[in-house]
């Protein structure tokens, strides 16, 4: 019989996918299910950017360039220069959402048995893209008693050897919310500039920045332009995940000419998903501030009402819409699958995703889940609420 390859046996599954079967299930038993599990927001998609499909006057759904068509990378190389990044249209690559850009990234400055050092709990693909690529993930754990700051830049410095490449980092963080301070960006700054890497930033979540901070990217940080590699996308942005576009910016002209040999690979990003996302550009300040402000009322509400339950430790996000919570329990694992195959109040029940998946070292984050604040205000008091009396009665 013909054998699987050891790279698709060594591909993770979703920690936030994996548990869909059983919220199917629950719902077959006539339950009502929260999803506190993905990061899906809830909020609409700019109107602008549907009426832009629905109004189009294509013939020919054809294929665009690869890079993406120069008129929506113009208008990008726009949107960047009001956020204080100074980039040109040749310095962007539109991708199918940014799981390519990073794909492309890691194609580009990668071989196979290199390192990549990320701050962990990192994005859970993050680990799926390292094995698709032939890439060892070296991480450095930040903690929750620290509300997953930077660690100490000694401890990067620790793990460098002749096989790193690069240094990762998700800011505004996935599954943490954690927001990295221009001083924690310098620090970085200094120790890819020393060793010769490339520092990444899986900037998504650019405008979820809360409590008056401003997002810095790494793209603003000076001296930089050999090194800065920028992973973008307009799923969260825009409440548009289905658009699936993205982009890989950097000023590394090198790293520009090679990523794009693999967007040739692959032929061009969607054509429609472009349509969308360019007209998506025009959306007012006023929508960005509304949505923040509902954000930071839903983070608000869900910390609020976590503190509240005994044995529960939660980090107070600053940006994205997720937050890391601590149970007293030892597998939160087994606890998701039980809270969806055996567990409701009145009829109702919470998803939410296990934090293991969200690290690479073994044994870390068993007792922590990730939750997503993508729900109205009501629904999270709810969700809390269900958690509370879940834990009351869950045995490990």
């Amino acid at each position: 019989m013909p054998t699987i390859s050891k790279k698709g046996l060594s591909m993770p599954e979703s920690p936030i996918r994996k548990l869909v079967p059983y919220a199917e299930e629950a719902y077959k038993k006539g339950k009502t299910v929260y999803h506190l599990n993905i990061g899906q927001p809830d909020i609409k998609t700019p109107q602008i950017a549907l009426d832009a499909v629905k109004i189009h006057s294509l013939d020919i759904l054809a294929y665009t360039r690869s890079e993406g068509s120069e008129a929506f990378r113009e208008k990008l190389a726009n949107y960047y220069k009001n956020n204080n990044i100074h980039v040109k249209q040749e310095d962007i690559i539109v991708t199918t959402g940014g799981s390519e850009a990073l794909l492309f990234a890691f194609g580009s400055i990668t071989d196979i048995g290199d390192e990549v050092i990320i701050p962990e709990p990192f994005y859970a693909n993050y680990n799926g893209f390292s094995v698709a690529s032939g890439v060892k993930v070296v991480p450095v754990i930040s903690k929750i008693e620290d509300n997953f700051a930077l660690p100490p830049i000694e401890e990067f410095e620790k793990l460098i050897t002749p096989k790193t490449k690069a240094i990762l980092i998700c800011n505004p963080g996935n599954p943490t919310g954690y927001l990295y301070s221009p001083e924690e960006i310098k620090k970085l700054a200094s120790i890819v500039k020393k060793h010769d890497l490339f520092l990444i930033a899986d900037e998504v979540y650019r405008e979820f920045a809360y409590d008056g901070i401003k997002h810095y990217s790494v793209l603003q940080e000076p001296s930089l332009e050999d090194h800065a590699i920028v992973i973008d996308s307009v799923s969260k942005r825009y409440s548009m995940c289905g658009a699936r576009i993205g982009c890989l910016v950097t000023k590394n002209k090198q790293v520009i000419q090679t990523a794009l040999k693999f967007a040739q690979a692959r032929l061009s990003p969607p054509t429609l998903g472009q349509i969308a996302s360019e007209a998506a550009l025009e959306t007012p300040q006023s929508y960005f501030d509304d949505v923040i402000e509902e954000y930071v009322e839903r983070r608000n509400i869900l910390v609020k009402e976590l503190s509240k339950i005994e044995g529960v430790k939660v980090a107070n996000p600053k940006g994205a819409f997720y937050c890391i919570a601590e149970l007293p329990i030892k597998n939160s694992d087994n606890f998701a699958r039980w809270l969806l195959e055996s567990f409701d109040v009145n009829g109702e029940t919470v998803m939410v995703a296990p934090a293991a998946g969200f690290y690479s070292s073994p044994g870390v984050g068993l007792n922590q889940i990730r939750i997503a604040y993508v729900l109205n205000s009501e629904s999270l008091i709810k969700s809390v609420h269900i958690l509370k009396e879940a834990l009351k009665v869950y045995k490990d």
